[in-house]
């Protein structure tokens, strides 16, 4: 089990981990599900990691593979657009009638 510390300034609730009826106060440690921990230290406001799961660590870069600087993305890069509907042949036919 991987441990927190809740950093906010006010006592919280945290059901997931104790119910309704304990609440966590300010600069308490507490101890999270392994599989949970991302969850709460993503929360960089609230949580602080303590102690990590066994085997969890974030992937060094390799110093030959740096990562893109983002002032080098042209205008339209990176930007998902909507693709333009076509009308085909078939869309614009007549329907049938039965015979």
């Amino acid at each position: 089990m991987a441990k927190v510390r809740y950093i906010g300034a006010e006592p919280v609730a945290v059901p997931e981990l104790f119910g309704y009826e304990r609440f966590i106060q300010p600069d308490e440690v507490v101890t999270v599900p392994d599989d949970r921990f991302d969850g709460y230290v993503c929360q960089a406001q609230t949580w602080e990691p303590v102690e990590e799961p066994p085997g969890w660590n974030i992937p060094e870069r390799a110093d030959d593979d740096p990562a893109p600087a983002l002032a080098s993305l042209g205008r339209d890069e990176g930007v998902l657009k909507k693709s333009a509907v076509k009308k085909t042949a078939a869309a614009k036919v007549e329907p049938q009638k039965g015979d």
